[in-house]
């Protein structure tokens, strides 16, 4: 076992913060970029399975300084690193992540935080035994716009919140995930077995090793690379923890090519708190291309998407005339001098209507915002909202949504035990 840092060498308030990036792929490079936006921070060790990407890596470290280490663990080792960044694929997160947590590493991991729903029980109990900081990488809230929405959720604008319908839509082979495969990529270039994993005896495959989120023995598919985005985001909205019911579908319909999770996945979410969540996505069509919400209240609504955040209040005004209309007339005319209708209906029907309300993104782009609240909570040893138990939750979403799907079937939560509900599990 990789001994922990002494909590003596972790970094004074003034100090910088050391980061070592596990896994420098096309996201790990830009959680690079973002990440180096802050002056505290400094990348000092890199890891990746395939070599290219590690080239492209140390060019964009400032300074240049940073050592290329051939495992995560000869990375862990290293007591001068104070915190890790894992960027790797969904099978390979728990392995590491616990190994980080227990060499006394601090660790901003890429969502989703497991690759099953037991693994996050696991990282949880690390974090707590060694205390340290685990921030997931589903950074939308961290965004101006979903901190609005929580403001407005909270004052009370929308009233009694019942309904949430969220979707994410693409339409092209990368957006499928069918990736270009760089040329140089050869068995001296790609570390196979770094990649597979210590289970696993599947033999080297270029298309598996880029093209991972396509395939089930590596990652969720859409309900872990999209809608753990979507429910972090709606558990932060709604001071929500997880559903307690999930029943999903999901086919496969188009890219067939490199794949074996569906294109097309829809699920509805039951939350305890008392709404209902829809999750829609399809690789087969660009409309809500950026992550898009509805969150529907009895006295307002409130959109969040590519064209920033609107509320809307609800101008609803009772009117049965269609109905009364059908009745005799002197039972009509006696309806309408009723002062309880005078109040419901006619005067209401008066009134000019509310206008929606417009906001802008005005705050720092939300990852380097995101990395902001993981180095606070580095120097502060005080957790941050998006820590282990939020990261399990809502990567466990997609864990009963694909369960569902699969086994078409409803998959319910077990609160007791934090996990799936034993029948439901696999």
């Amino acid at each position: 076992m990789l001994a922990a840092t002494p909590a003596a060498a972790r970094p004074a308030p003034s100090d910088r913060i050391t980061v070592g990036v596990i896994g420098t792929g096309a996201r790990g490079q830009e959680l690079m970029d973002a990440l180096q936006q802050h002056p505290q921070a400094e990348i000092v060790g890199l890891v990746d399975a395939y070599k290219g990407r590690l080239d492209r890596a140390v060019s964009r470290v400032k300074g240049g300084g940073a050592k290329v280490y051939p495992t995560h663990h000869e990375l862990l080792g290293e007591k001068s690193i104070d915190a890790v960044v894992v960027a790797i694929p969904d099978h390979l997160h728990k392995g590491v992540v616990v190994d980080a947590l227990r060499a006394g590493k601090d660790v901003y991991c890429e969502k989703p935080m497991t690759y099953t729903a037991a693994e996050g029980l696991e990282i949880i109990a690390a974090a707590g035994a060694g205390k340290r900081i685990v921030e997931v990488g589903s950074q939308g809230p961290s965004s101006d716009l979903e901190r609005k929405a929580k403001e407005v959720i909270r004052a009370g604008s929308l009233g009694r919140i019942t309904m949430i319908h969220a979707a994410i839509n693409r339409n092209t082979a990368s957006g499928a995930w069918i990736y270009p495969i760089p040329p140089d990529a050869t068995p001296e270039t790609v570390n196979w077995e770094m990649f597979r994993g210590p289970e696993s005896q599947r033999p080297f495959s270029l298309e598996r090793f880029f093209r991972w989120r396509c395939y089930q023995e590596y990652s969720g598919g859409i309900a872990t690379d999209l809608f753990v985005h979507l429910c972090t985001a709606i558990h932060f909205l709604m001071d929500a923890k997880v559903p307690a019911r999930v029943i999903a579908m999901g086919e496969l319909y188009r890219w067939k090519e490199s794949r074996d999770v569906p294109d097309t996945l829809n699920a509805i979410l039951e939350y305890p708190e008392g709404f209902t969540v829809n999750l829609s996505s399809s690789f087969n069509n660009e409309l809500n291309a950026e992550a898009s919400f509805q969150v529907l209240g009895t006295e307002g609504s409130i959109t969040i998407g590519g064209d920033g955040l609107v509320f809307y209040p609800e101008n609803a005004v009772e009117d049965n005339r269609w109905i009364v209309d059908a009745w005799a007339q002197p039972l009509e005319d006696a309806y309408y001098r009723d002062p309880k209708v005078i109040a419901a209906e006619v005067e209401p029907g008066k009134r000019a209507r509310k206008a929606a309300e417009h906001f802008k993104d005005e705050g720092p782009e939300a990852t380097v915002a995101h990395f902001g609240h993981f180095f606070d909570s580095v120097r502060s040893r005080q957790a941050c909202w998006e820590n282990e138990v939020a990261g399990h939750r809502a990567a466990a979403c997609a864990h009963m949504i694909n369960l569902s799907a699969r086994e078409r079937r409803v998959v319910e939560w077990d609160f007791e035990r934090d996990s799936i509900a034993a029948h439901a599990a696999s």
